[in-house]
């Protein structure tokens, strides 16, 4: 039986929790930083949750 193949940019994009849930990074971090706010670069920052259709989604392309 072959073994189950992991989605390479879905790896890279999305991280699951030890109590599964999907957690992606946020969008608008890239470019033309120097016009948005201090405050506001912070909060990209972090990973927060994926919405549950997009989880179904990234669960699936993680072999999960």
């Amino acid at each position: 039986m072959p073994k189950q193949k992991t989605n390479s940019s879905a790896k890279k994009r999305f991280k699951v929790t030890g109590t599964g849930r999907i957690l992606r990074r946020r969008a608008m971090k890239s470019h033309n930083l120097e016009k948005k706010s201090a405050k506001r670069r912070r909060k990209f920052r972090r990973q927060v949750e994926a919405h549950p259709s997009d989880s179904r989604e990234a669960r699936r392309l993680l072999g999960r």
